[in-house]
């Protein structure tokens, strides 16, 4: 049941804001920030695809790990616990896309999505793809370490995505944030993540940006894990078993 709830969580909220932006680029002679009513679809489809396939759960579950004592036995095995939360997350992912991938399709033909996708691009897509999970894999499980040090992490994770919505390009196209903002968001990791795979998969990025952007996704990823690393030895000589 919640694997249904929040795959229909996952369709609607990229319908609601491609709904919401085509009206305005209606309204707006046809188009806003370069984007179309069409582009609007199949920037929000492909967002929605990119994300499912980056996104991580683990900051919401940690706090119920420490409180219960669930990390003890995991702190047993001869393996790092992140090697289960890999791969559950990517098992969790191949399984819904099967119904992702259909409704995706759907909505491609509900809205008219228009894109020009490039061969190259799509190339370059592959490891694109693969590094924007490990950064935001990586940034979430750090994220999640904070539960080692206070038991309640609610409020530090609806901070986190508070930040994350408004400068990944998940709420909207980052070409539609003023201008002091969208240059903030390429010293972040959070677009890299998330919006440049979108735009490399429409075809709307350049072979230059293409390569820039994967460069600051290697960077951000190696900075990522080296901050686990010691994020988490010490967040081990911090724990303490709670409850039962």
């Amino acid at each position: 049941m919640s694997a249904v709830i929040w795959l229909t969580f996952t369709v609607l909220e990229p319908t609601i804001y491609l709904v919401v932006w085509s009206a305005v680029a209606r309204s707006s002679g046809g188009q806003v920030g370069g984007y179309t009513p069409g582009g609007f679809a199949a920037y929000y489809i492909v967002s929605m695809l990119v994300s499912h396939l980056t996104f991580t759960w683990l900051m919401w579950e940690f706090e119920l790990r420490i409180r219960e004592g669930q990390f003890s036995p995991k702190l047993l095995r001869p393996i790092h616990p992140i090697h289960a939360d890999v791969a559950e997350n990517l098992s969790y992912k191949l399984i819904t896309l099967v119904v992702l991938v259909p409704a995706a399709l759907v909505m491609a033909a509900l809205f008219h999505a228009e894109a020009q996708p490039k061969g190259w691009a799509l190339a370059a897509l592959v490891p694109a793809m693969l590094l924007a999970f490990v950064l935001r894999f990586v940034n979430g499980w750090m994220l999640a370490l904070a539960a080692f040090w206070t038991t309640r992490v609610a409020a530090i994770n609806q901070l986190y995505f508070v930040v994350f919505m408004f400068t990944s390009g998940q709420l909207m196209p980052l070409s539609l944030l003023p201008g002091w903002l969208n240059a903030a968001t390429w010293l972040l990791p959070f677009r890299w993540g998330a919006a440049f795979p979108t735009e490399l998969a429409l075809g709307r990025l350049e072979p230059r940006d293409a390569a820039i952007g994967i460069g600051m996704q290697l960077a951000w990823s190696v900075a990522s894990l080296v901050g686990l690393d010691r994020l988490w030895r010490a967040a081990v000589r911090q724990y303490t078993a709670v409850g039962a």
